[in-house]
């Protein structure tokens, strides 16, 4: 989908007199005047999380082709001397040419079919001159477009943040290149020493590498000001006035995986907290090895009361951590995409503690750092070549099916700005649970909210200055077959408790005369350990909770409730068993 984006000015970075001006120049083709201006209490912690904001959007962990520096030598001395072959030969051919197509042209014009012929085949002839020298052009240009991506990124590809004032806190998101990491930075009002009262409301803001380039240049003497000027700052700086259009061919997954990191956000999952010292032996780890050798992920071992223990592979090196696992359940949790977590790197000299949030086998991972009225929330993809839309359908799995009540919820959510999962639920009377939780996906899949990790509430934040296109957000066929599934009945349906600790669930589908058993195992913590489905969709995929099927999601959905009951081990429930339970 095309975006433009409208600026009154570049984003700038003024220093004069020890004062140094952030001047981010929001778009203006907004309904929401969005408008700030606060002096920073400590601008080099800001500095350095920005700048790792910046690192997360040209990042790309996808696979990069070798460089070959001899090629591109031998390709410049070629360029230069097939130029110099032209200017030396070109200009007498051009004349010959020329020279030639005068005398036929004199000796046919007394031949008026001839000259027709001629005519036509000069036209043919030149229509396919044209069409060798750019079908070579466009095929060059590819090239060269692909060869920039993997040397340059920042001049490759880039999208603007997006930057939401809120009441409490100033928050900027954004993603990578190869969309698998998610970063927002969220800035508390207690960090400013405010100079005007804030404009409420979300834009995006032209955040170049020049700016990443001044920001740089901040220093313990400097008094930093952050200000966000939706009339831009030509005035300020003396620049000559004049608006500044982009326009972007925005990806589609870029809009979808914005909504996903919310529904993510928001499940249940598995903590630990981490000290910065923990944090630096992970990431010195990962600095000091990087091998090309599979299988390539790092198991963490956790056991409650114990200090948790990760095994990197292939080398099968353990390090021991000294943070605790606090949860009730023996775990074990494989992370692929390891390298990514370098990015948290610089912010182990500033983060009070590390929060690492674990979804399960498969899932996403979250890491939050703690850096006292700053906080960084950094979402990862289940591995690096996945996305946030490729991976697991995480609006379903929260129960995100159709609108449900999502007029009351947006009402609520603009209105409060900022609120609770719960307090949601509360305060709109008259709806079942379901259709509440319905309408929470609906704000979050219109990119009209996102979840914000660090703090477990809902905020107020509208993705683009138009309403997105309804294929971005409306029920899918996925969707469909989910809520069709959990309209069938239980009869088949069956939980017990291993003797692991973990709930199993299973039921069967009938569907065109066959039986399709489905199985799913929730530990303790409410964590899915282990999927299996009959169906072709599920093992045609990767066959585990990365790639669900309708079937292991209506199941998911229908059971998740129970695992509030300790149920006793050996003994299979059927849903009229504790059904009454469930009720009473």
């Amino acid at each position: 989908m095309e975006v433009s984006y409208k600026y009154a000015s570049p984003s700038v970075c003024v220093a004069e007199n020890g004062n140094t001006t952030l001047g981010l120049c929001p778009d203006g083709s907004r309904d929401e005047k969005v408008s700030f201006k606060g002096r920073l209490k400590r601008p080099l912690v800001f500095r350095d999380a920005m700048l790792m904001l910046r690192q997360i959007v040209v990042s790309d962990a996808t696979r990069q082709k070798k460089e070959r520096p001899e090629f591109f030598q031998w390709l410049e001395g070629e360029i230069e001397r097939r130029a110099v072959e032209h200017e030396r030969h070109q200009p007498g051919i051009r004349m010959e040419l020329q020279n030639a197509i005068g005398e036929l042209a004199s000796q046919l014009a007394s031949k008026d079919s001839e000259i027709t012929a001629a005519s036509r085949a000069s036209i043919r002839l030149n229509r396919e001159i044209d069409s060798d020298a750019w079908g070579n052009f466009y095929r060059l240009q590819g090239k060269f477009s692909s060869f920039l991506r993997f040397r340059d990124p920042d001049l490759y590809f880039a999208l603007d943040p997006v930057i939401t004032v809120h009441p409490d806190e100033v928050s900027f998101e954004a993603f990578s290149i190869d969309e698998s990491v998610y970063g927002c930075l969220s800035v508390k009002m207690d960090e400013f020493d405010l100079l005007q009262e804030p404009g409420l409301g979300t834009t995006n803001i032209d955040f170049s590498a020049k700016l990443a380039t001044e920001i740089e240049r901040f220093r313990t003497y400097s008094q930093v000001q952050l200000s966000v000027n939706p009339l831009g700052f030509a005035v300020d700086t003396g620049m000559a006035p004049g608006y500044i259009e982009k326009k972007i061919d925005l990806p589609e997954s870029w809009v979808k995986g914005f909504t996903q990191v919310s529904s993510a956000a928001s499940m249940d999952g598995a903590t630990i907290d981490l000290s910065p010292v923990d944090m630096y032996d992970i990431c010195a780890f990962l600095r000091r090895h990087n091998t090309q050798t599979s299988p390539r992920y790092m198991k963490w071992a956790l056991e409650k009361g114990k200090p948790a223990r990760i095994v990197f592979e292939p080398y099968g090196a353990v390090l021991e951590l000294k943070a605790e696992y606090t949860g009730e359940n023996q775990r074990e949790e494989k992370i692929w995409g390891r390298q990514r977590w370098l990015v948290a790197e610089k912010l182990i000299p500033l983060a009070k503690s590390f929060q690492v949030k674990f979804l399960g086998f498969g899932m996403p991972q979250f890491i939050i750092a703690d850096l006292g009225n700053i906080t960084m929330t950094i979402g990862f993809s289940s591995w690096s070549a996945n996305d946030w839309v490729k991976g697991t359908a995480f609006n379903l799995m929260s129960g995100f099916i159709g609108d449900g009540a999502y007029e009351e919820v947006y009402s609520l959510l603009k209105e409060r700005r900022k609120i609770d999962v719960s307090s949601i639920h509360s305060l709109i009377g008259g709806k079942k649970k379901s259709e509440v939780t319905s309408g929470i996906g609906a704000v979050l899949k219109r990119g009209e909210g996102y979840f914000d990790a660090a703090n477990n509430v809902l905020r107020f934040r509208k993705l683009m200055s138009e309403p997105l296109p309804p294929h971005l957000y409306e029920t899918t066929p996925a969707e469909l077959a989910v809520a069709e599934l959990m309209g069938k009945s239980l009869e088949d349906w069956q939980a017990c408790m291993k003797p692991t600790r973990e709930y199993l669930f299973t039921n069967r589908y009938q569907e065109s005369g066959r039986t399709i058993q489905t199985e799913i195992e929730i530990d303790m913590d409410g964590q899915i350990s282990a999927v299996k489905c009959q169906c072709r969709e599920f093992n045609k995929g990767q066959r585990n909770i990365s790639a669900p099927c309708p079937h292991i999601i209506a199941l998911y959905l229908a059971s998740a409730k129970f695992t509030r009951y300790d149920l006793q081990q050996g003994i299979e429930y059927k849903i009229n068993d504790i059904l009454p339970e469930l009720l009473g």
